[in-house]
């Protein structure tokens, strides 16, 4: 089958400028600049918290109501100091606080969420996406530009740890995962008040297994590339060496970009459901958040990827006709009738109402396929090409997913003996057999995950998406796109 090109939305515009100072150096001036202080050089070794000393008895007004109204409500390209902020997520935190300054009255709250800004790296996101540059020096800032500028750091980062910095809407079409909505200007209200503002915001982040062992595994990997390793380089790919350094810090950068594919997923994961990895072109069947059977899988080739999505299975469909999808017909099976006029018959080919084609059983579905809905008519299905198994490259199909053991799976959903499976096989006829309860499936591109055993794993980027991401993870310096590129759609 053929899938939909791969069409993304517009870009956020956001700025980096990498390098900042320590935290107290931003918390002092912070305290400075809303106490109406001069300026000091801030001391390198101060707490991370703003001194008692610094705050004062009765912080004066940062910014009228209506200042702030006005720059917020209608405003096209919302910025300070060239930095875009995020005008509807300002707007929603504001009404609910009637366009009334913040943070000039609770700067211990404002102290606590700075340092979580800043420790945004432990996520793996830089902590420039979030105006770090900015914050590192407040009082430059005038009072309406400091509030906002607070306000849109924190509303951004929480929205980039609830559901990562490239959210549904700034992806490619077949990138299809995300999690349940989160109001964020809400969650920052609850901070405000909370005795852990800091502990509220980075509970937006999904706290699963995978999610933990890849923030250990990239504080690992970002330490192993700080440290030049003793002795010789480790031998690279052919005749070159590639220093421990720069593998660990490859190996950094891939843990931060699938650290923002476990952002897209949902918080809490049903406990059964079935992993579809097109990475390493594996399946994997979970109950109880324990994985009980795992076999390869072919997916769609690189011109025909396979998308990431999540649907359910509801039934099984034995002895499958296949429904040949119009692309597919068009620039594969139409010009072959051309040259073989026999071609159908030979194939078990049919022409159906409007010209579709449909090829009957035995079809190129196999003995079982795995009924499920999605927009992108992928498929879930046996197939009579068992020796595409055991090859490495397993990215021969049309965007489908092919199962290698395809009776075990449907006996473990169907909760009954294999021998009931070869029965409804053995019928050849077409029927279909409903599980007892529906299962979740998720099919996702990860090349850096945790593996059945527990250990941090790597998979080659073989469709090559991983940069898209780290481009916008770390915007400033990457390449431009060529000209004659066609924005959000793959090579192919």
């Amino acid at each position: 089958m053929s899938l939909p090109p791969r069409i993304a939305s517009a870009r956020r515009p956001w700025r980096r400028q990498w390098a900042w100072p320590g935290a107290a150096a931003v918390v002092a001036a912070l305290a400075l600049a809303t106490s109406g202080a001069a300026a000091e050089p801030p001391d390198p070794s101060a707490a991370m918290l703003v001194p008692a000393s610094l705050q004062p008895a009765t912080a004066p007004p940062a910014a009228g109501d209506g200042e702030i109204r006005s720059r917020i409500e209608g405003a096209a390209g919302l910025a300070v100091a060239g930095e875009r902020l995020h005008g509807a997520l300002l707007r929603q935190f504001y009404a609910a606080h009637n366009y009334e300054p913040v943070w000039s009255t609770h700067q211990p709250q404002a102290t606590a969420l700075i340092n979580a800004v800043l420790r945004a790296g432990e996520q793996g996101l830089d902590p420039d996406l979030f105006h770090a540059a900015l914050l590192r020096n407040p009082a430059a800032l005038s009072p309406v530009d400091r509030e906002l500028v607070l306000s849109d750091a924190f509303l951004s980062y929480a929205d980039a740890l609830a559901r990562g910095v490239l959210p549904i809407e700034f992806r490619m079409d077949d990138e299809d995962l995300t999690p349940l909505p989160v109001d964020v200007a809400a969650v920052l209200g609850t901070a405000i008040s909370s005795p852990d503002p800091a502990a509220v915001i980075e509970a937006l982040a999904p706290r699963s297994p995978s999610y933990i062992a890849l923030r250990q595994a990239l504080q690992a990997y970002r330490s192993a590339a700080a440290v030049p390793p003793p002795g010789p380089a480790p031998r690279g790919a052919g005749s070159s060496t590639l220093p421990a350094e720069q593998s660990a810090a490859s190996r950094a950068r891939e843990i931060e970009i699938n650290l923002e594919r476990l952002r897209w997923l949902p918080r809490a994961l049903p406990p059964d459901r079935v992993w579809v990895n097109t990475a390493t072109a594996e399946l994997t069947l979970y109950r109880a958040d324990q994985p009980v059977f795992a076999t390869r899988v072919v997916v769609g080739q690189n011109d025909k990827q396979t998308p990431e999505f999540t649907t359910t299975i509801d039934s099984l469909l034995f002895d499958p006709p296949w429904n040949v999808p119009p692309s597919i017909a068009r620039s594969e099976i139409l010009p072959k009738l051309d040259r073989d006029p026999g071609y159908l018959a030979r194939h078990h080919m049919v022409y159906r109402h409007g010209g579709a084609i449909e090829q009957l059983p035995p079809s190129a579905l196999g003995q079982v396929k795995f009924e499920m809905k999605d927009r992108f008519d992928v498929y879930l299905h046996d197939t009579p090409e068992k020796l595409l198994f055991a090859r490495a490259d397993r990215r021969k199909s049309h965007g489908c997913v092919r199962v290698e053991n395809p009776r075990v799976l449907a006996s473990l959903l169907l909760q009954q003996p294999v021998e009931v499976i070869d029965r409804n096989i053995a019928q050849r006829a077409t029927h279909s057999r409903p599980l007892p309860a529906s299962i979740p499936v998720f099919v996702v591109y990860q090349t850096a995950f945790l593996d059945a055993a527990g250990r941090i794993a790597f998979a080659p980027d073989v469709y090559q998406r991983d940069s898209e991401i780290w481009q916008r993870l770390h915007p400033l310096g990457q390449a431009p796109v060529a000209q004659h590129e066609v924005a959000g759609q793959r090579p192919g």
